[in-house]
C-alpha cells in the first residue's frame, strides 16, 4: 500500500469552529486537501460529528469539491491489514486544530522543567 492517507477534522480545521453550526471555510486547508487528493491521497473525515450534524458536514465538504474515502472509520484496506476496524483512525497525516506535535510537547516540558529548577534555586 503506497497511497498517502490524510485524516481531516471538520470543526476548526476545514471550517472555523461554530459548533453546532458550520463556520466560515478555511480556504487554505481546503486547497491543501484538494491538492493532496488530486495527487492521489486518500481522505478520511475524522470528526466528532454524528447523525444529522455529520451529514451536514459531509454535504458542506462535497459542495467544496471534497469527497472522502471514509468517514469516521478506517479505509477498507486498513481494516484488512489490521484484521478489523481499530478505534484510532489510521493515517499518515492528521489535520486537527487541537493537535500538539510531540516535539512541541518536549519543548514545553523542557521550559517548564527549567523554570521549576530556577524557582527551586531561588528559594
Amino acid at each position: 500500500m503506497n497511497e498517502h492517507i490524510i485524516a481531516v477534522d471538520f470543526d476548526g480545521t476545514l471550517c472555523e469552529n461554530a459548533w453546532p453550526g458550520i463556520g466560515e471555510a478555511r480556504a487554505g486547508v481546503i486547497d491543501y486537501v484538494l491538492g493532496q487528493q488530486a495527487t492521489g491521497a486518500k481522505l478520511i473525515l475524522w470528526t466528532n460529528r454524528r447523525g444529522e450534524r455529520l451529514d451536514e458536514a459531509v454535504k458542506w465538504c462535497a459542495a467544496r469539491g471534497i469527497a472522502f474515502d471514509a468517514v469516521n472509520e478506517n479505509l477498507p484496506e486498513i481494516i484488512d491489514r489490521f484484521g478489523g476496524d481499530t478505534r484510532k483512525v489510521y493515517a499518515d497525516e492528521y489535520l486537527e486544530d487541537k493537535a500538539v506535535l510531540p516535539d512541541a510537547v518536549e519543548r514545553r516540558r523542557k521550559r517548564i522543567s527549567g523554570r521549576a529548577l530556577r524557582n527551586r534555586m531561588r528559594h
